[in-house]
């Protein structure tokens, strides 16, 4: 295992490289720690300077088999040479890769559609419960995640991803999840009797013009802060949108591929939605998303009347193969689901000490630890939030923040990632939170 110590941040060549990206890329361009990123193995990635670091982002919950996993790079140097682009045509690889899929899905799900990016299967789906309710409006929630086109915008919960963009598409009706940390309604979890699904009937009273024909919801929410709704409220929502017979559309663009414990987060609770989004981790580095569906439900769709450009192309179709094997042979999801029953439980032990740690939430390898001021142990706090991404990343550990206030960090380690590996970094967390109580 390489040593983690202090680095300073940026190194001189990271510095020289982020200062010519100033030159040539806008400021949207890059968001992150000032690290230039060199090359990566396994949860490791090492930047320009030759520092190395554990990976606790997984490329925003993408590398799910970790940095350059064998079997994947494998398949892309075998396709390559043979063909790389094929549009609309079969090719071996999509079929297959779309058939082996398939057969993973829970439920009544029985085909794939084959897309590029988390985006597109979201804006699919969109498409294909509109057509197929014959109904415009969408009932979404607020802090919602879809993705950053201009369909996505219409359902997405959150201001920072409409901000001066304009009018988005119509038909977005706007509920709040289940963030019992923060409850909209001001109310407390059980006691509420989880209130908010309750009071959805109302916000479609007050919010509707009559023409809801489906629900599109995250079974956690992503940008918003790894906001998981307590056991039990996706199934009510189900219970709900079948009783008023609207299709349910769910985003496990990041939720997806063993990222819980689970290949599907939807199997925690059984949940049986018409159409569901994959992407992310389904390529593990590589584009590859899918917006999968009852057979039912996508006949409503003509030939010709979706299409993508690189969607189902035979590099990505070969990176799900590799994906779905490494899935099945290293058995993955329930990795994620040991390692995460034990990070969390390290991350709770560490909140009753640091009085900073507001709320500790997830399910396998995604948490969120939320930082709130140490005094009234509730108001969001940016500040204590960026020492810490900055302060793990001098010793080592790679995290993104995220979050309706920015006070969030995701964990989201690779899945392969190893007792000893998470020891290490929590000995590195262990030590920044210390310098910050003291």
């Amino acid at each position: 295992m390489e040593k983690l110590d202090y680095r300073s941040i940026p190194g001189p060549k990271s510095a020289e490289i982020i200062e010519k990206s100033r030159q040539c890329e806008p400021a949207c361009s890059v968001d992150q720690t000032p690290i230039v990123w060199d090359h990566g193995q396994g949860v490791w990635v090492w930047d320009v300077d030759g520092n190395p670091y554990i990976d606790f982002t997984s490329g925003v919950l993408v590398s799910n088999l970790g940095h350059n996993h064998p079997g994947l790079v494998s398949a892309i140097q075998n396709q390559a040479p043979r063909m790389m682009n094929c549009y609309s045509f079969p090719t071996p690889e999509r079929v297959s890769a779309a058939y082996r899929l398939a057969k993973k899905l829970p439920g009544n799900l029985n085909q794939v559609f084959m897309l590029s990016t988390g985006a597109d299967a979201t804006e699919a789906a969109l498409r294909i419960a509109r057509r197929y309710s014959g109904k415009q409006e969408i009932l979404a929630f607020y802090g919602g995640f879809h993705g950053r086109t201009y369909g996505a915008m219409g359902v997405a919960g959150s201001m920072n991803t409409r901000r001066h963009f304009g009018v988005p598409v119509p038909g977005g009706i706007m509920a709040p999840y289940a963030y019992c940390y923060r409850c909209f309604y001001g109310k407390t979890y059980p006691d509420c009797g989880m209130f908010c699904l309750k009071a959805l009937d109302r916000v479609v009273e007050s919010s509707s013009s009559g023409d809801l024909g489906a629900v599109i919801v995250e079974p956690y929410q992503g940008t918003a802060g790894f906001i998981f709704p307590p056991e039990g409220w996706l199934k009510g929502l189900e219970t709900w949108a079948r009783q008023r017979n609207l299709l349910l559309i769910v985003d496990e663009v990041q939720a997806s591929f063993g990222r819980t414990g689970k290949m599907f987060a939807i199997e925690w609770e059984d949940i049986h939605p018409q159409l569901l989004c994959l992407g992310k981790g389904m390529g593990s580095g590589i584009p590859a998303s899918a917006v999968c569906g009852e057979s039912d439900v996508l006949k409503c769709m003509k030939p010709g009347e979706l299409s993508s450009t690189w969607g189902g192309n035979p590099m990505a179709s070969a990176a799900v193969l590799a994906v779905l094997d490494a899935m099945e042979k290293e058995n993955l999801p329930e990795n994620s689901r040991v390692m995460g029953e034990y990070l969390k439980s390290r991350f709770l032990e560490m909140k009753n000490r640091y009085s900073f740690i507001g709320d500790v939430r997830g399910k396998g390898l995604v948490i969120g630890i939320e930082f709130v001021d140490p005094v009234d142990r509730f108001t969001p706090s940016q500040e204590i939030t960026r020492k810490v991404v900055m302060g793990c990343a001098e010793h080592g550990v790679l995290l993104g923040k995220l979050g309706l206030y920015g006070n969030v960090i995701r964990i989201a380690p690779p899945l392969i990632i190893t007792q000893p590996e998470l020891d290490a970094a929590l000995n590195v967390f262990e030590g920044v939170f210390k310098t910050l109580a003291s």
